[in-house]
Order: C-alpha cells, then structure tokens, then sequence
C-alpha cells in the first residue's frame, strides 16, 4: 500500500478498433480476439497463500460479469478458482444474486435485456427492459430487482428508466423515471431506499411505492455509488471532478469531498462501514477511504483500467475488475495487498474480456 494518493496520468494505449473512452460515458467492453485465451472453468489463479491465514467467503461464489468474453463466469470465493459452466451473454456488464444465492441476473447489455437464470440449472430467461441496460441490484428481501435503462444516449432523447422486475414472475411490473442515462444502482440494507446515479445527478427512491422521492442534483455526472451499512451516507463517484462525494441520505445535503486520483468510477464500502474502496481507473489504483475521517489512506495497484469493485459479504477480500487487463485483482483488507489474480487461460496476452460487474451469492 502506498500512502496517499497518486498524481498525474496514466496513458493507456487503446487495442485497435476500440473507441476511444470518454469520461462520462461508461469505457465500451474491449472484445477477446476470436480464438484468443478464454475464462474457462479449471483456471488457476495467482495467489499468496501465507500460514495460518484463514480463507475468505466459505460457501459462496462469486460470479464475474466479462462483457468483452461475452459471457458471466463463477468464481469459488474460498479458493479463488473459476468453476462451473459460464453464462452465456451479449456483453452483459452488470451482474446480481437474490440473497438465498438460487437466482442470477445479468443486465444484458446487447440485447436489451436482463436474463434471470437459475444457479443450479442455468437455465435463462429473457426478460425485455429496453436499450442498453447497464446494472442491476436486487432488493434485500430478494422481491425486486432495478435495471437501470441507460439507453446508450446521455443527451436529449436518451432513456431515463429503471425497471422494476418481479423476481418471482420474472416480469417487468414498472418503470421509475429517474434521470437520463441512469448507470449504477444500490439498495440500503434495510431495502427502504435504492438510490441509482445518472446524468444528473443521484435519484432516491422509496422503494414500497417504487417511486423517486428526492433527486441529488449533482453537474459532475455522478457514476458509482454505495451506500453505508446505518444507511445515513452515500458515496458517489465523480469521474470528471475526480473525486468522491460523501452525501447525507437523508437530507441529500454534501458532507464533504475526497479527492481520487484520475476518475474514480467504482466504489463499494466494508459491511462494518469503516472503509470504502474507489477504483481510480486512469492510475490502474484503488483507493483506501476511512470512512470516519472521510480521507484516503492509501491506494493499492492493480490491473489496467479498473472499473468494477465489491467487498465480499464476510468483509475480508475486495475484489476490482481490470478492464484492459482482463482479470480480477483480490485484495486482503488487512493486509492491504493483492493476494490473488484471477484470470482465465494462458499466455502472455491480456484476455481483455472487461470485467465489468462483479457480485457474490451463496453457493446454490
């Protein structure tokens, strides 16, 4: 770990035929070369293994987003391995689990589409929520689940919804208007609230009625978000600003600002609530939060181009998605060191397959 945070800019130089990225739309996957190395089940990863040291996540699985390898792969938290059968996307980027770990959805960016799978079967079904979804997050008694529609377009005429869906009937029940290009999208642990990122700001939303009761203006164009665990503090990404907003979630008034490096894009927070981790993508870092004095301790290098991020549910391992890199870092969060890398295949190439959502379950 390496105290403060980093200056200057990381260039990274783009594979050919990809677009260039901007800083408020989120980067577009980078696609594996056909026949290039894949996230295959069997896959070892690269892992420090210390005495002594006991095993993170026992009994749950992590399941991988890989937009760019067209596909979600499952990942055994406890031994950082990658198993079981992949799930067939079209550059699906988000990705969740309903608490008893039995069902999978993935924002199914492509297609326009969320799929619901079955964990133990695999067995998909397609449900239309409209163009370019991007995230999904499932209500913590495990009856809803929010899409956010982001309609590819951030200007006038782009889409402004998030879907609501059934997680029984796997049917869209509504649609909430919260802002144009919604992104990201987080429920409070006592599932009264969801908030969700877009254009504009930050909306919130009661989520019994599924409707927006506030909307945080916010011209930074906001992207991550999490929520502490008392539900009282947002953390909200600003890519373009550089930084971290720390908001009152109940009054959505600014408490304070942090500065993150090169645009911060994801953040997550620990289930005690004293850290938050931020990706800083152009440095290839994470940043270390304490919450209480609302400072960076610290930052952390990973991969290339880091844009997803999620603390595992015991609070023992971050886990940071490298875009250009392909793989998965894994941090110890008393260490503060990578302890592990997850990727699939072999060789020397970066497999690329943007790992843009990352979330974990019970194993089915």
């Amino acid at each position: 770990m390496v105290a403060g945070a980093a200056a200057g800019l990381a260039v990274l130089a783009l594979p050919a035929g990809a677009a260039p990225r901007g800083l408020l739309d989120r980067p577009r996957p980078v696609n594996s070369a056909p026949g290039g190395p894949k996230w295959a089940p069997g896959s070892q990863p690269q892992r420090w293994s210390p005495s002594g040291t006991r095993r993170a996540g026992e009994g749950y699985l992590g399941y991988v987003a890989l937009a760019g390898d067209y596909r979600v792969s499952t990942v055994d938290v406890a031994t950082h391995t990658i198993v079981g059968k992949g799930i067939v996307t079209d550059a699906g980027q988000g990705v969740a689990v309903t608490p008893d770990g039995k069902k999978i959805y993935v924002a199914n960016t492509g297609l326009s589409e969320v799929l619901a799978v079955d964990a133990a079967t695999r067995t998909p079904v397609t449900v239309h929520v409209g163009p370019y979804p991007q995230d999904v997050a499932v209500s913590p008694d495990g009856s809803k689940l929010y899409a956010t529609v982001t309609g590819g377009n951030t200007g006038a005429g782009g889409s402004d919804i998030v879907a609501v869906i059934d997680t029984v009937t796997d049917q869209v029940i509504r649609r909430i208007r919260v802002g144009t290009a919604p992104r990201q999208v987080v429920f409070s642990r006592d599932g009264a609230r969801a908030y969700v990122t877009h254009d504009g700001g930050v909306a919130v939303i009661e989520v019994a009625a599924d409707r927006v009761v506030r909307s945080i203006r916010d011209r930074a164009a906001p992207q991550g978000i999490a929520v502490d665990p008392a539900g009282r503090t947002l953390y909200v990404t600003e890519p373009r600003a550089g930084r971290v907003s720390v908001i009152d979630a109940a009054t959505g008034k600014v408490r304070g600002r942090i500065m993150a490096g090169d645009q911060p894009w994801a953040v997550d927070v620990t289930p005690d609530g004293s850290l938050a981790y931020v990706t800083e993508m152009n440095d290839n870092l994470v940043a270390v939060i304490d919450t209480a004095h609302r400072e960076v301790t610290g930052t952390i290098g990973v991969g290339r181009l880091p844009e997803s991020v999620a603390v595992t549910p015991d609070g023992k391992e971050v886990w940071v998605g490298n875009g250009l890199s392909g793989s998965v870092s894994v941090i110890d969060v008393d260490s503060g060191e990578v302890v592990a890398t997850v990727a699939g295949g072999t060789g020397t190439k970066p497999i690329d397959a943007a790992p843009l959502g990352i979330a974990f379950g019970k194993a089915p």
